[in-house]
């Protein structure tokens, strides 16, 4: 595909849907930025384009600061924050490690909108910060319970997400939670509906879509809105 004047950070890139995220955007002409922890040979090795590699750590700001600083004077069209964990995921809340649930909360709600706030000025106009949320972040739609640590982690995301909006209302991009779906990764399992490049190839065609809107919009993979 053409190359177009478009570039993206997406945070969280190693594997799984950030990987398949890379790929995408890199398939429509993109240019990607993407994030890891450690090191990550399968997003080194993308191709025909591979895309820039940089390291950082959401939890520690610290690490955050010093990417934004090596990102001086750059500017995404979408920064996209795809880490989160599940750790005790099937483990009822009460019955589950404290330390644990603190730190599903601490990585999937408080780090996303720490680094959203510290790379709000990385957004050019008209772009958005994306921020992977999920349908289990849903309060209405939970009829069925389980997951509680990650539910209450994803529905925190969604209230700060909703926050940082309106902190942000007069900045010239908007905010987008994205649900990626039920998707066959390491998190989702071998019993989902989709596979990474399906969900991947969705989400990168909804954000195309949204560039240019401002608000808080609750997403999934086909564009569809997800009840809060």
């Amino acid at each position: 595909m053409a190359k177009q004047d478009r570039s993206v950070l997406i945070v969280g890139a190693s594997r799984g849907l950030g990987l398949g995220l890379a790929r995408a955007f890199l398939a429509r002409g993109w240019d990607v930025t993407a994030t890891t922890r450690g090191e990550a040979p399968a997003l080194a090795a993308l191709s025909p384009v591979a895309p820039a590699l940089a390291r950082v750590d959401i939890d520690d700001d610290v690490s955050v600061a010093r990417l934004h600083a090596d990102l001086a004077g750059a500017r995404f069209d979408v920064v996209f924050v795809v880490a989160g964990i599940a750790d005790g995921a099937h483990v009822p809340l009460p019955q589950g490690d404290r330390a644990t649930a603190l730190k599903v909360y601490e990585t999937n709600a408080v780090s996303p909108i720490r680094f959203a706030e510290t790379f709000a000025d990385r957004v050019a106009p008209g772009g958005l910060m994306v921020l992977m949320s999920s349908v289990l972040g849903s309060v209405s739609l939970n009829e069925s319970g389980g997951w509680e640590s990650y539910r209450a982690s994803k529905a925190a995301l969604n209230t700060l997400a909703r926050s940082f909006s309106i902190r942000h209302g007069d900045a010239p991009f908007g905010t987008v939670l994205m649900h990626p779906g039920w998707v066959r990764t390491d998190m989702g399992g071998p019993e989902a509906d989709i596979d990474v490049a399906t969900s991947a190839d969705g989400m990168v065609a909804v954000v195309e879509g949204q560039l240019g809107r401002r608000g808080c919009a609750y997403l999934d993979y086909r564009g569809e809105t997800v009840a809060w």
